[in-house]
């Protein structure tokens, strides 16, 4: 046998063994599918896999293959994601709105392949998936313009899912009309409150009358259906494409700085188990106190006695009690640890209720 036929062999020896070690690996990717379609997570995890390829580069001696592993290693990479998101086709994710709303584009990001069911107001897409009729749903929690969205968080406080992940998308808002369409002809302009409160200012100094709609896109397919050149929508780019509109005035924000964090619900909590911490670990608390003096500065000394740090502190009226409030904390770091455990207990003893919302990477 030659030298060449020898490497060959060889060759062939190791794809053997090889093909049995991939399709091990893909079946736990199948898993991890699974785990994923259940807790309402993506499926590609950015931050994981380059700490994996960090980690593993290390383990090769020869450097002068060393840049081949780490394409290797993204290839295997890239494998597995096309193999669990055929996995999770057909999972079904809930928003509020319809095709093009600003929710659905949210939904596309964090779910490319999924089956996108709208409803017609947050809490009916909420309770679609506490009723498991649906996997997940997708929904606004703040605005960087607006402010937080009440209902949502109304829904985590008094509901039984849990955020095991956050987008932010970039609300570029777009005054948007039938062909013919111009800023000398538009009178009124249509949309939902947050996007016209966005707009404010260009709506003040053009004078126009506002009517309010439950959704973006909905007042853009009511501008479309009235033909009417008087009438004109606030929404973004991809839902004036969708309904054959014309953009008649982009990025007419207020503030250039608008963007919209939205937030995927599911049924099952994730507490991933991370090998080191990440920077940007963060956690949602609800909660509301004893009422007994310096209750709530008590809670939120046990918060940073454990080392976390809290990103925002807001307080929301309890509706069927006069004058009694329930508070929402977002907070850095990893409460899945002996750590997080422990606040939780301590916390446990001022709060006449603690719900841990969930935990997510930012």
């Amino acid at each position: 046998m030659s030298g060449l036929e020898s490497a060959r062999e060889k060759i062939n020896e190791i794809d053997k063994k090889m093909e049995k070690l991939f399709e091990e690996r893909m079946m736990i990717s199948k898993e991890i599918a699974l785990y994923k379609r259940e807790k309402g997570l993506s499926v590609k995890d950015h931050a994981r896999e380059e700490e994996m390829i960090k980690r593993n580069r290390g383990l090769v001696d020869n450097k002068e293959i060393e840049g081949y592993y780490v394409d290797f290693l993204r290839s295997i990479v890239n494998l597995s994601c096309s193999y669990q998101e055929k996995v999770m086709e057909g999972i079904r994710v809930a928003y509020s709105g319809v095709e093009g709303a600003f929710a659905h584009i949210a939904a596309k990001k964090l779910f490319p392949n999924a089956e996108f069911v709208p409803y017609s107001d947050f809490s009916r897409a909420y309770k679609a998936v506490e009723e498991g009729k649906e996997d997940c749903v997708v929904l606004p929690i703040e605005n960087s313009f607006a402010g937080d969205v009440g209902t949502v968080m109304d829904l985590m406080f008094f509901g039984d899912l849990f955020v095991n992940q956050v987008t932010d998308i970039d609300i570029e808002q777009n005054l948007i009309g039938i062909k013919g369409a111009s800023l000398e002809t538009i009178k009124t302009v249509v949309s939902h409150p947050q996007a016209l409160e966005q707009c404010d200012e260009f709506i003040e100094s053009r004078g126009l009358e506002e009517v309010t709609y439950s959704n973006t896109a909905l007042a853009a397919k009511y501008v479309k259906e009235k033909n009417d050149k008087s009438i004109a929508a606030i929404a973004s780019h991809e839902t004036a494409e969708l309904y054959g509109l014309d953009i008649i005035e982009r990025g007419i924000n207020t503030s250039s700085n608008n963007t919209t964090r939205f937030a995927a619900f599911s049924r099952s909590q994730n507490k991933p188990v991370l090998v080191g911490k990440r920077d940007n670990e963060n956690f949602i608390l609800v909660f509301t106190v004893r009422n007994e003096a310096g209750a709530l500065a008590q809670t939120l000394n046990i918060i940073g006695a454990h080392g976390f740090n809290m990103r925002s502190l807001r307080s929301r009226p309890m509706k069927d009690l006069l004058w009694s409030y329930y508070f929402y904390i977002e907070a850095e770091g990893n409460i899945n640890t002996q750590n997080g455990e422990d606040m939780l207990r301590e916390l446990s003893v001022f709060c006449a209720k603690l719900k841990l919302v969930g935990s997510y990477l930012d």
